[in-house]
């Protein structure tokens, strides 16, 4: 699942600060509106990420922030850190609750949160116990996503399809703060999606934890490509579809195949590749060799020669060489990445390794900047290709959109949000595309 600890904040009461990926951006809109009929207001509910140790930080930071600028206000805690280290949040003077994972778009939630809220403050050192609302997650077994009507003031729209995780790759936190893989029904996301095209969303993302281990639990053997295939086929007048982070070794045939046959399937995708090392990768549970991860950028490739790829890629895994980091450097380049998320290793608290021999962090923060240079030669080899050429552009606020590749860009000329727009690539600024 891609990840970022930069938070996003929703002005409107109650105010809500999301940390994270684009499945809690997500879950977010559902803690708003259930807050909201809760009858919620001088409240900020801080949507953790507990993937790095940097994005827990960053979430306590920015109730230390919000606390100072308003000593009234009251902070509840939700998300994944909240669900993976609720003591590190219920020990802070300014945090009054902290709810689960599995609760936090629930209206029944937000209710009992009022209720708790309307009561006098237990004294601090005493009941952080008492502030805490988090359930074992280990437990849920059914998929009961946000199913938002429309997402105001956005041009895309997100759908959840999948939440969860049954694999457990040595550096991840994240099953324990979002529990066992689960699936959406089949018509669930294809009247979601209906939904969303008829409120006037042109693009629609789905979205999970790890997303192509759809349709586990379901009836019927369904997998990820059935349900892009059918959301296609239902939702004649959905315009774009696009998936979130998918990994190589679950990606079924019919998934492959769609990518080929759908031109309205966009040809970008963002790969859980993590490292280009075969011991690294090894050491990290992950699933998949070197090798394979070629060969599957390879014959994505071959089935659709304009796709552009990017890539969650790991800075500094414990026992990291420098000869094994300087293979993923060499495989970055060898699979032609256009965009790379680079994450500088964080030891989290409970996994395998956490307790393995560390890289020194200077090291990991000098291989992550490594990385990113990388990273920016790629993305400027992406844009330079891209002058010229006329692109499908999905406009956005301030003047900026994307194309069909998801490359971001600016535009020269004043165009409503949410129109698609035929437009010529002038150049470029380094990191977004110029179009006319």
């Amino acid at each position: 699942m891609t990840s970022q600890p930069a938070a996003s904040v929703l002005p409107e009461l109650p105010q809500i600060e999301t940390f994270g990926c684009r499945l809690n951006m997500l879950e977010s809109d559902g803690v708003k509106q259930a807050a909201k009929e809760a009858g919620l207001d001088n409240i900020l509910v801080i949507n953790s990420c507990a993937v790095t140790s940097e994005a827990v930080r960053q979430a306590r930071q920015a109730i230390r922030r919000a606390k100072r600028a308003n000593p009234d206000l009251r902070v509840v805690v939700t998300g994944c850190a909240a669900q993976t280290e609720p003591e590190t949040f219920a020990r802070m003077a300014e945090v009054d609750l902290v709810i689960g994972n599995g609760a936090k778009t629930q209206i029944e939630t937000w209710r009992d949160v009022r209720h708790s809220l309307g009561t006098p403050r237990p004294d601090f050192g005493l009941s952080a116990d008492l502030r805490v609302r988090v359930q074992d997650i280990s437990d849920v077994r059914e998929a009961t996503p946000h199913l938002a009507d429309r997402f105001e003031g956005h041009t895309r729209a997100f759908v959840e399809v999948q939440n969860g995780c049954d694999h457990r790759c040595t550096f991840c936190i994240i099953p324990y703060g979002r529990g066992p893989s689960r699936s959406v029904p089949m018509g669930a996301v294809v009247n979601q999606v209906r939904r969303l095209v008829e409120a006037g969303h042109h693009e629609v993302v789905l979205t999970g934890v790890d997303l192509t281990s759809y349709g586990e639990g379901l009836p019927g053997a369904a997998r990820l490509g059935q349900l892009v295939r059918s959301v296609l086929r239902h939702v004649p007048e959905l315009q774009r579809l696009r998936l979130s982070s998918i990994d190589a070794i679950e990606a079924d045939e019919d998934l492959l195949a769609a990518l080929a046959e759908e031109e309205r399937l966009m040809p970008h995708l963002h790969l859980s590749l993590q490292a280009g090392d075969d011991l690294v990768l090894k050491r990290m549970k992950r699933r998949h060799s070197r090798q394979q991860a070629l060969e599957f950028v390879a014959d994505l490739r071959n089935r659709r020669p304009d796709l552009v790829l990017g890539a969650d890629i790991i800075a500094g895994f414990p026992t990291e060489t420098e000869t094994q980091f300087r293979n993923t450097l060499a495989f970055v380049e060898e699979a032609g990445l256009a965009f790379l998320h680079v994450f500088p290793y964080s030891p989290r608290t409970g996994t395998p390794a956490a307790r393995m021999p560390q890289v020194p962090p200077p090291e990991v923060s000098a291989r992550a900047r490594r990385l990113r240079e990388m990273g920016q030669h790629l993305l400027l080899r992406h844009l330079t290709s891209e002058l010229g050429q006329k692109r499908n552009v999905l406009v956005e606020a301030n003047g900026r959109g994307h194309t069909e590749y998801f490359t971001p860009v600016r535009l020269t000329q004043d165009l409503p949000r949410g129109t698609l727009a035929r437009m010529r690539i002038t150049g470029h600024d380094g990191t977004r595309l110029i179009a006319a």
